[in-house]
């Protein structure tokens, strides 16, 4: 067998969508040596809309993404499929008074993957590098790829998505859980006349989403859409994604439909909705750590995962600074840091996506008459999605301290 190595110093980060190449970005950025491996050739975005909240937006900064421009900041509504307005998401001040009107950007995933290689230096990325196995010797890990090379490394960050290779091999996978939801999206510049480009409206009916947000791709305004409904993972997929999307639209104000009818067939894409169950309160072992999807895999319900795979990336370059990867107990107790700034946050708002999913989408038919009057007359819906999470997701900010070379007050406090 042969064998390629790196350096011994650098930090081998497996898989590069969002949470990868952030992390990558982030340990570059405090001088740590990294690579960064992928199973294809080159990084490519999953499905094509995606929404930011303003943590991950203030990461990407710090990590040496270009911000700018990067997508439309929205204010948010949640609203019944008549347009009453049932709660309005509010951040506090300082956070509106950075972000202009809301704290909700939408963007295209392409433009942001397209953003985020951009900053990565040359060297980094390693494509056609698929994991095979991996060993910890205790002083360091050897990975081995399909390809019959394989690498040694002070640390390996598992960002290999939902399905990750590095977290069968360490932990083992618990099992998927389905939601039992789909969602059909997709995103268009051509703008019906009531639809604003800095508003994000989030509509349901007794038992479909259908809404729509701002989004901003190089320069222009557009808009993205998604329509959500219960659907059995057995199922097929529908044939012609657009007319069903259609189909589900008629029961809304009529510019969710205009906003179907005007995007082009190549930007229309379905997912189905599952995860791995509960956040687990322990991500690492030895020298093997990990971050997004990986081990926090998210309903878009959070509109958080991108978001939050982002924002681990950012800890990890923000915890391992000045570290010595060579000293064993010095990394556990980073890496326990790391998860201290993580787990919870992240376990609440996974937990907080799917019960939002089967409040919407699941509850028995008996029981939706009731639901609603409680989501259309009283000030549940508010306290859960308009006050509580955003100011959840806003605290984020402090959390993070000034940039990655200086920690907030409490997080130096508890090192």
């Amino acid at each position: 067998m042969s064998t390629t190595r790196t350096e011994p110093e650098a930090v081998a980060v497996i898989g590069a969508g969002p949470a990868g190449i952030a992390t990558a970005l982030a340990l570059h950025a405090v001088g740590i040596p990294v690579k960064l491996y992928e199973r294809y050739a080159e990084p490519s975005p999953a499905g094509n809309i995606v929404n930011l909240w303003p943590p991950a937006v203030q990461a990407l900064e710090h990590i040496g993404v270009d911000v700018e421009d990067i997508g439309a900041f929205c204010e948010t509504e949640f609203r019944n499929s008549r347009d009453k307005v049932r709660a309005r998401v509010k951040f506090p001040q300082s956070v509106v008074d950075k972000y202009g009107n809301g704290g909700f950007i939408g963007l295209t995933r392409p433009d942001l993957y397209e953003r985020m290689v951009d900053a990565l230096p040359p060297g980094i990325f390693v494509g056609n590098k698929q994991v095979a196995g991996l060993e910890d010797e205790g002083d360091h890990v050897v990975v081995r790829f399909q390809d019959d090379t394989s690498i040694t490394t002070p640390l390996v960050v598992g960002a290999d998505g939902i399905n990750s290779v590095v977290r069968e091999t360490v932990w083992g996978l618990p099992p998927i859980r389905e939601h039992n939801l789909h969602v059909i999206g997709g995103f268009t510049f051509d703008l019906p006349a009531a639809v604003n480009p800095r508003e994000a409206i989030l509509r349901h009916s007794r038992t479909v989403q259908a809404s729509h947000t701002g989004i901003r791709s190089k320069g222009r305004d557009g808009a993205e859409w998604w329509v959500l409904q219960a659907w059995d993972p057995q199922n097929p997929a529908p044939v012609d994604l657009k007319a069903h999307a259609l189909f589900l639209a008629k029961e809304f104000p009529p510019e969710v439909a205009e906003l179907i009818a005007n995007t082009s067939e190549e930007h229309i894409f379905r997912w189905p909705i599952r995860d791995r169950g509960d956040v687990p309160k322990v991500w690492s072992k030895g020298r093997v750590t990990f971050a997004g999807d990986a081990v926090h895999a998210t309903s878009p319900y959070a509109a958080y995962g991108a978001g939050m795979s982002i924002v681990d990336g950012y800890f990890l370059g923000q915890t391992l600074n000045g570290v010595d990867l060579g000293d064993s107990a010095a990394l556990k107790k980073t890496l326990a840091r790391y998860e201290e700034l993580r787990v919870e946050h992240t376990a609440a708002q996974v937990k907080q996506a799917y019960m939002l999913g089967r409040n919407f989408h699941h509850v028995p038919t008996l029981m939706r008459p009731l639901r609603d009057a409680i989501f259309d007359h009283t000030k549940f819906l508010q306290k859960m999605v308009g006050d509580s999470n955003p100011a959840e997701i806003s605290a984020q900010l402090d959390i993070m301290g000034s940039d990655l070379h200086t920690p907030a007050a409490v997080a130096r406090a508890a090192r």
